[in-house]
């Protein structure tokens, strides 16, 4: 799967951008139909402890599944929003095998 991963305010090292891109690439197995991935990785540097922020938008066909998290770090919010994202793509399945 293509994951398009963006950085704000400050640079991702290589080792995060490939434990992202292993994270996304898992969701396959419960959903084939998965057309890409952005991620966004955002930094508040005014807050103290969970100042980490990641955003997962999945783009499936006919919807786009979205997953924010907040954390102490990016592999823990990517982790979170990774399980959001699976209940997401169970529900959508649901609803597309209904019709």
């Amino acid at each position: 799967m293509k994951v398009n991963i963006q950085s704000i305010h400050f640079d991702a090292d290589k080792k995060l951008l490939e434990y992202i891109q292993k994270k996304c690439d898992k969701l396959d197995v419960f959903y084939d139909r998965i057309i890409d991935a952005e991620v966004y990785l955002k930094l508040q540097k005014n807050e103290p402890k969970e100042n980490k922020y990641v955003e997962i938008k999945l783009n499936v066909p006919g919807e786009t599944l979205i997953a924010t998290e907040a954390g102490a770090k990016f592999e823990e919010a990517t982790d979170i929003c990774t399980e959001k994202l699976k209940v997401q793509i169970k529900k959508h399945k649901e609803k597309v095998h209904a019709h």
